[in-house]
């Protein structure tokens, strides 16, 4: 896993059945890059027939933030169309592997969350969330729309709530997000 800043991007253990996914970005607020979503799909691909994992518990290390989603940085460095192409292949090949996994996935939720960070939560089967944590799919507030997180948050939201989470940018709280 990735080896920057002299640490790994994605952190696993298993214990009684539970396998961990820690995030681990968080002077980064735990955002995804490529080898993150290649990570978490590795590991996703490696548990799926392994009886001892029973449940997977998504989380993310420090307290400002769960995922801020797609890393921004490395999106920008890479201008290429193809590269875009692939990296959303990849997030959707992702989701979809989510929710098709037999074990249940838990997220626990803390600090930010937003754009693809939603689209991780929304594909998850529960999600458990501090009372600090807030969620958006902000990319319209600069001039990107959300696609990916739009298709997560529309089969887990009510449609007004999701036009209204995808359109405006709108940052929302843990105890808005349970309602």
């Amino acid at each position: 896993m990735d080896q920057s800043n002299n640490h790994q991007a994605l952190l696993r253990e298993d214990r009684d059945g539970v396998t961990t996914l820690t995030l681990n970005r968080p002077d980064k607020f735990n955002s995804m890059t490529e080898h993150v979503v290649e990570s978490l799909q590795a590991v996703f691909d490696e548990v799926r027939d392994d009886p001892s994992c029973r449940v997977i518990v998504l989380t993310a290390a420090g307290d400002r933030a769960f995922c801020a989603g797609h890393d921004l940085a490395e999106m920008i460095g890479n201008p290429d169309p193809e590269f875009y192409d692939e990296a959303f292949r990849r997030s959707a090949h992702l989701t979809r592997t989510m929710y098709e996994l037999p074990q249940p996935i838990v997220a626990r939720v803390q600090g930010l969350t937003t754009a693809g960070g939603c689209q991780l939560v929304a594909a998850c089967d529960m999600a458990v969330a501090a009372r600090t944590a807030t969620f958006a799919a902000n990319g319209i507030t600069n001039g990107l729309f959300c696609s990916m997180p739009a298709v997560t948050l529309s089969r887990n939201v009510p449609r007004k709530q999701a036009f209204n989470l995808l359109f405006t940018g709108a940052f929302i709280s843990a105890e808005q997000a349970l309602d």
